[in-house]
């Protein structure tokens, strides 16, 4: 590597490390559902209790009880880097809470990584290390995406692994006279890095589909024997494809297979146990249904044609923004685009469209209520490094055009254009982080606002006489387990009655309803007070608590 381009990798690490440390700084919380599952997940392996959790946030796998197996519907890597990050510095703690900064250090570094990860995708893609300075300094303030990088949640995993494999995919080495040893571990190493990110996100699938699709469209592993006499060439062709084709599969397998044998053990089936009943939904709010044996497709059909179209074009509204707001952060959505033009015979850009493509229809048509409601944001954060690639080079090609039909001239063009784009993201990144971390001070809706309420409820429960071993029925079980320690399940998307069923099943002594709560429950929201089988106790800063008590 050259020394110029180590320290432009240094420089740009560092910078990357003051701008996530300084997001970390503000978070006091994981802040969210997400990151509050993927945390405690981590905790609990830290802690010696192993895949488990002492909540229930959904019933889509109709669980027993509590504690449950881990990561039936999530995919379990973000709760292993919190686990290697307390592991390393947490020691004991008393209460999950405690040992957050430790388990979020990993999320940091990954965070550090992605500049100068960015800078040697635009490098090997362009040639120019101008290009990998902007991507660089691009990747450095993220935008929409910095809030969510610094703690316990899949973003920084997946933009990581994104960058890597498009960097593999558009690694130079891979063309050495096509060597059949350094191309089957070329093949090994996508279907590898393809594994990760399954182990990361559930869609992560996708990426195996494209890594297969990039052996198949390399020509280097098999293009020579196509110019053989026929049949023996295009034999031996078939015959090259088939054992990279073998050998990609074998790197997946190599991560997720350990991981299909423990959810076959555990569930009885190789991937997630309630995934597929999300196909069956007709609003989002159904992720929380209960029973969830009421999620068939006979019940999603009888909604009609028109319901379920009318959910997709939702979801592909939502999409679209998400994807020229979100990812494109509007004005680098035309130079992306522009520069992924430029680089159309690269393979990594073209895999890397294949990529967002597939994406954007399972969050759109398969899965629109998830993808719609931040599945799309958190999936194309893998692609999001090659959009700061791909920039630098697009605006290039604005610069050309200035150069020759307005006479611009091109240093100086270059200079201005390319520090009024870094201007304009470290703006943008510093008007978006700080409203969703901190919130507003009026509205007190910043991401430790939550924790906060819920340690000031465990205050109240303690005052009413609550024993540890008392559950809570809540609008986020992993976040009422990591402020207070205390087990929790979700409340199920129905009335008063549901309310008490899943009480009454998984033996929860409390029901705590929140500003955010199912529709079916405004009225008692707004005109808390005792009902048949539950007594209401208190209001706790906007929060009522209820007691289920026999009728």
């Amino acid at each position: 590597m050259p020394k110029k381009n180590k320290l432009l990798y240094a420089v740009l690490f560092i910078i990357g490390l003051l701008v996530a440390g300084g997001a970390a700084s503000f978070q006091h919380a994981p802040g969210y559902m997400d990151a509050d599952y993927y945390y405690a997940g981590g905790y609990r392996l830290a802690s010696g209790e192993g895949l488990t959790e002492p909540f229930l946030w959904n019933y889509l796998d109709n669980p027993a009880g509590v504690p449950h197996p881990s990561h039936a519907y999530w995919m379990p890597l973000a709760s292993f880097l919190a686990a290697a990050g307390i592991l390393f510095f947490g020691g004991d703690a008393s209460l999950p809470l405690a040992a957050f900064p430790a388990g979020r250090f990993g999320f940091v570094l990954v965070a550090a990584l992605l500049p100068p990860l960015t800078a040697s995708l635009a490098f090997a893609l362009s040639g120019r290390r101008s290009a990998a300075w902007l991507a660089g300094l691009l990747a450095c303030f993220p935008a929409f995406y910095l809030p969510y990088l610094p703690t316990t949640d899949t973003f920084g995993i997946y933009m990581l692994l994104g960058v890597v494999w498009l960097r593999v995919a558009a690694g130079r080495w891979t063309m050495d006279k096509g060597s059949p040893r350094q191309a089957a571990v070329w093949a090994a190493l996508l279907g590898f890095l393809a594994g990760l990110m399954h182990l990361a996100r559930a869609d992560g699938i996708l990426w195996l589909v494209v890594s297969c699709a990039a052996v198949l469209f390399a020509p280097q592993l098999y293009a020579p024997h196509l110019f053989a006499p026929y049949p023996t060439g295009w034999r031996r062709a078939g015959r090259q494809i088939g054992i990279h084709l073998m050998f990609c599969l074998a790197g997946y397998l190599l991560v997720m297979g350990p991981w299909m044998a423990r959810n076959w053990l555990t569930f009885g089936s190789l991937l997630s146990p309630g995934g597929l009943r999300s196909l069956w939904f007709t609003n989002y709010d159904e992720l929380y249904t209960y029973p969830a044996s009421l999620l068939t497709p006979a019940r999603w059909w009888a909604t009609g044609l028109g319901a379920i179209l009318k959910a997709r074009l939702w979801a592909l509204n939502l999409n679209v923004q998400t994807g020229l707001i979100v990812q494109g952060q509007i004005f680098l959505t035309p130079l992306a685009l522009a520069g992924m033009w430029r680089l159309r015979q690269s393979l990594a850009v073209k895999m890397g469209a294949l990529a967002w493509l597939l994406t954007f229809f399972a969050m759109t048509v398969i899965f629109p209520f998830a993808g719609g409601r931040g599945g799309f944001f958190h999936s194309g954060a893998a692609l999001q490094p090659l959009v700061w690639a791909a920039a630098p080079l697009g605006l290039e090609a604005f610069i050309g055009w200035g150069v020759r039909r307005r006479g611009w001239q091109s240093r100086p063009a270059t200079l201005v254009f390319g520090s009024g784009l870094i201007l304009l993201v470290v703006l943008i990144t510093g008007m978006i982080a700080p409203r969703r971390i901190i919130g507003d001070s009026d509205k007190n809706n910043g991401w430790n606002a939550s924790t906060t309420q819920y340690q000031q409820i465990e205050a109240a429960l303690v005052e009413l006489d609550a024993a540890p071993q008392d559950g809570v029925v809540v609008n986020d079980p992993p976040g009422f387990y990591v402020a207070t320690g205390r087990w929790a399940v979700a409340n199920p998307n129905g009335g008063a009655d549901s309310q008490a069923a899943v009480a009454a099943r998984y033996g929860a002594r409390y029901l705590l309803l929140e500003n955010n709560h199912p529709q079916f429950l405004e009225d008692l929201y707004t005109n808390p007070r005792d009902l048949t089988g539950l007594r209401f106790l208190r209001t706790v800063n906007g929060a009522h608590l209820f007691e289920f008590v026999s009728p």
